[in-house]
């Protein structure tokens, strides 16, 4: 993980305000001292503007610290007749750098495929964003041990489409659907077992990518748990859902990136 600067992305999902992001800003401009970690805000894409405002506001406060723009989601179509979507160029132009694709709450509440996943990836590297892939398996599929075979199908179709070289401007979240919004999180020896078989996938046709792309860790990621989850040699950060809404225990986990 020397090599690879960890990530702190929080993930507001349809919760959020305007004035969450004045209270982050006024901490972060306190409490960030150093750029040893990369912070990314997902708010819903309606706060995107004002978000940014505030970190155009506070930029020279923030004593170094890398504070990025990201979205939640974005359209596999670059323009057209869809309404209510948001195009990869369009976050782009509102100043986003990253954007989360194929989150499970996408994937199960509204149907997309890793077809479609992987159409959206593809859209979001065409515009110049940093695509945040997450892949992860069902409490069935763990218990049935077919953890690596869903995450291996995840990733198939991504690369299918795209090629493994498009890893090397995306980052990957490991986010296991019966931890997501339950409170019980993988263990640090179950993050480090999946984001090992990860990063091995993507070595088999690159190394050095395999090697250089950093795998976040998303799931009841709590100041409590993150310490022993971020110390493991293949976990580098954490996409971050509730506490993400919490400014003090967010800022919390941005430090403990920081130290890992």
């Amino acid at each position: 993980m020397a090599l690879r600067r960890p990530m702190i992305a929080g993930n507001w999902k349809m919760n959020g305000s305007a004035e969450l992001a004045k209270e982050l800003f006024k901490k972060f401009t306190a409490k960030l001292e150093n750029d040893s970690a990369e912070v990314v805000l997902c708010p819903p894409s309606i706060y995107i503007e004002s978000v940014r405002q505030q970190l155009e506001a506070n930029k020279a406060q923030l004593n170094g610290a890398l504070v990025r723009m990201g979205a939640q989601n974005v359209s596999q179509h670059d323009f057209g007749a869809y309404t209510g979507e948001v195009s990869a160029k369009m976050l782009n132009d509102a100043g986003c750098q990253y954007v989360i694709v194929g989150h499970s709450e996408r994937r199960r509440m509204y149907g997309e495929t890793s077809a479609i996943v992987a159409d959206k990836f593809a859209a979001a590297q065409k515009a110049g964003l940093t695509p945040i892939l997450c892949v992860g398996e069902s409490g069935p599929a763990r218990e049935a041990r077919r953890t690596f075979e869903v995450i291996a199908e995840e990733l198939d179709v991504v690369i299918e489409k795209n090629g493994t070289l498009a890893f090397d401007n995306a980052i990957i979240a490991y986010e296991p659907l019966w931890a997501v919004g339950t409170g019980k999180s993988a263990t640090p020896e179950q993050a480090q077992e999946v984001h090992a078989f990860i990063r091995s996938r993507l070595s088999e046709v690159s190394p050095f990518i395999g090697e250089k792309i950093r795998i976040l860790y998303g799931g009841s990621v709590t100041p409590s748990n993150a310490a022993d989850l971020f110390s493991q040699p293949d976990v580098d950060g954490g996409l971050i859902g509730g506490a993400s809404l919490n400014s003090t225990e967010f800022l919390s986990l941005c430090s403990i990136a920081m130290s890992s």
